[in-house]
Formats: C-alpha cells, structure tokens, sequence
C-alpha cells in the first residue's frame, strides 16, 4: 500500500467552518440565514448550550459576536451531519477547546510513517542507481 500526501491541497478549515461577513456583531435573523436553522432553533439552543451567549440590546435584540456564530456552526455541524445527540454535542464541546485538531490515532500515524520511510527508501536507492 502505497500512501500519497499532497498537502499543499490540505484546507485548514473543518467541515463546520463556513465564510461569513466579518462584523462585530449579527442579529439573530443573519445568524439563522448563515447556519440555515429558523431563529426558534436558535433560541432553544441557547438555552441548551450555555456557551452560546448573545448580548442583548436595551429593546432585548440578540447580537451575536463571531465566536457565538462559530459556535453554532459547530453544533449545528455536529446535530445535523455527525447525528450526535444534544447531550452527545454538550460532552463533545466541553472537551473541544478553539484551535484543537481532532486526534489522529497511533495506529493511523504509525501506518504514515512506515510507508513514507518506505518511500524514502526507494528513493534512495533510485538515487544510488543514476
């Protein structure tokens, strides 16, 4: 088995990222356009998911900052695509911390490194032959 890394083509972004208007803050109407969930989905997660915390206005207005949008990207990523349960979403965000990678397991990284030592190898006797 032959493993071929192209990681110049790799994204940085998770399946959960989405690009958005850069602003300081979204009302809630913008947040359900750009995660594509109605305002009452919103409103029970919020009261679900204590990380999600909008600031509100004097007349009681939601306003989200880009961390809360993210935050929703993210559990709506993991409801709808991943199936997790909402107290499944709960544990799993309180082991996420911003920035963190999912794990790549040993076996997986010991299976990378034996076939690209592989490929060094053949490499080196490629070179050794001209």
């Amino acid at each position: 088995m032959i493993l071929i890394l192209n990681l110049n083509k790799m994204e940085s972004k998770r399946p959960h990222q989405r690009d958005f208007p850069d602003k300081l803050y979204y009302k809630i109407g913008e947040v359900s356009a750009i995660a594509g969930v109605p305002t009452y989905v919103l409103r029970f997660w919020e009261t679900e998911f204590k990380k999600i915390k909008p600031k509100r206005t004097p007349s009681g207005q939601r306003l989200y900052r880009k961390k809360d949008v993210d935050l929703v990207l993210k559990i709506k990523y993991l409801l709808y695509n991943k199936k997790f349960t909402i107290q499944g979403a709960k544990q799993h965000l309180r082991g996420y911390k911003k920035g963190s990678e999912e794990k790549i397991p040993a076996q997986t990284l010991h299976e990378i490194r034996s076939e690209l030592e592989n490929i060094r190898a053949l490499l080196m006797l490629k070179e050794g032959k001209k």
